[in-house]
């Protein structure tokens, strides 16, 4: 009878929801609520408000329990949970069936203390902030307007896609260069720090960005590799870096020229916007014309009154020449009454009239010779006769600039000696200063 029994479970075929569904039933009747210790690790923080992460054995076996803690437990922790964090949970375990994976649904997380990845992170950090890898004095600045810029990321990284679209849509004629590598696994460090070089010796762009998308402390730790952190140090080249999201951070981002939150943030640091400067130079043109139009309105006044000064040679002569006149009339009315005088009493009036005469000749001589030298100081020749020449074009009129003068003219020079036809081989900017008069 014992035999038939184990011959018919043996030819009994389960269902696999039914071989998991009594697997589960079978651990929760053998274990209960259980207590386990180990490090956080790739925390997934979902809308629903569930948590979903794995448990990394802490003697460093190659062992690792996923675990769920949904939201009514998640809202009673105490703390923020981060990969990397020691803590001890207490759950049931239990299968997940659409996967056949054993799982921890947790019911309590108790802090432990930072995980052994995380205490590496901290001492390197430590240590490459003393070696001033850090510091701020030693970042170079991003340039403002690149004409290439470097990537280095994987080909086939969402953060690739996601910084060639912020570029294309911002900065459509900047040109890109990529220089892929491996941004995760054992060998990623050293593809990383190969691009660097390459980009390096290469030269033909003006900024590096390097950048990979979000992911645990496990996945993102080749960008925490000492001999990455110094090849970004050391790169001739600013590095704008863009690792994960906004909390995560990596020794790269310190050490890098530049962090940007997200590789998209990337992008926008490294290049202005196009329509932001097309804009701005809208602006600056606008500025400069309304000042080169004030200069041009400044200028034509400086001409209107230098006009005005030209014609005051020939009000002053004017005005001397009615002086003249005014004196000679009075001479005559004095040479009237003076012969009416000697008319009177020639003998008397005779030596008197010739005094006043004498007087009055010496009085208007002095006057003569003085307006005779107010005259002279205003006659144009005495200008031409220190070295100055008049320019007239074919017509006759006056050429008062240079800009109404065109190479090959022929104009008439005149001097103060003489005159002679010219012609125009040469035209020359204004000098700085006139040359002094002789």
């Amino acid at each position: 009878m014992a035999e038939a029994s184990r011959a018919a479970a043996a030819r009994q075929a389960w269902d696999v929801g039914a071989l998991l569904l009594a697997t589960g039933d079978m651990l929760q009747a053998r274990f209960g609520a259980v207590t386990v210790r180990g490090e956080l690790s790739g925390l997934v923080r979902a809308g629903s408000g569930h948590r979903y992460f794995a448990l990394k054995d802490l003697a460093g076996a190659d062992a690792l329990l996923r675990c769920a803690m949904f939201r009514r437990a998640a809202s009673l922790l105490a703390f923020e949970a981060q990969d990397g964090q020691q803590v001890e949970l207490r759950g049931r375990l239990s299968v997940y069936e659409p996967r056949g994976e054993l799982q921890l649904v947790v019911e309590s997380m108790q802090r432990l203390g930072a995980g052994a990845l995380y205490e590496r992170f901290l001492l390197l950090k430590a240590r490459l902030e003393a070696a001033g890898l850090f510091d701020a004095s030693r970042k170079r600045a991003i340039a403002g307007w690149p004409a290439r810029l470097g990537i280095v990321t994987s080909t086939a990284a969402a953060a690739l896609h996601d910084v060639l679209a912020a570029l294309s849509r911002r900065s459509p004629h900047v040109r890109v260069v990529l220089y892929p590598s491996a941004v995760q696994g054992a060998d990623a460090a050293a593809a990383l720090v190969a691009a660097l070089q390459l980009a390096a010796a290469r030269r033909e762009v003006d900024t590096l960005l390097l950048v990979r998308g979000g992911g645990s402390l496990e996945d993102l730790w080749c960008f925490n590799d000492e001999s990455l952190v110094r090849a970004i140090a050391a790169s001739p080249i600013p590095v704008i870096c863009g690792v994960g999201h906004e909390s995560d951070v990596t020794l790269a981002d310190l050490a890098a020229d530049l962090r940007a939150a997200t590789p998209t943030a990337a992008a926008e640091l490294a290049a202005p916007a196009r329509a932001e400067a097309l804009a701005r130079l809208d602006a600056l043109a606008g500025r400069l014309q309304r000042r080169l139009h004030h200069w041009s309105d400044t200028q034509a006044q400086r001409l209107d009154a230098l006009a005005l000064r030209l014609g005051g040679p020939a009000r002053a002569l004017a005005a001397q020449r009615q002086g003249l006149t005014s004196i000679e009339e009075r001479l005559r009315l004095a040479l009237r009454r003076s012969v009416a005088d000697a008319a009177r009493d020639p003998a008397q009036l005779g030596g008197r009239l010739l005094r006043a005469m004498q007087r009055q000749r010496e009085h208007h001589a002095q006057l003569l010779r003085a307006a005779a030298q107010r005259l002279a100081a205003l006659d144009p020749r005495q200008v031409l006769a220190r070295g100055y020449a008049w320019m007239a074009d074919a017509q006759g009129r006056p050429v008062l600039s240079v800009q109404a003068v065109a190479l090959g003219a022929r104009l008439e020079a005149v001097w103060a000696d003489g005159s002679a036809q010219v012609e125009v081989l040469e035209l020359r900017p204004p000098a700085r200063a006139l040359p002094s008069t002789p």
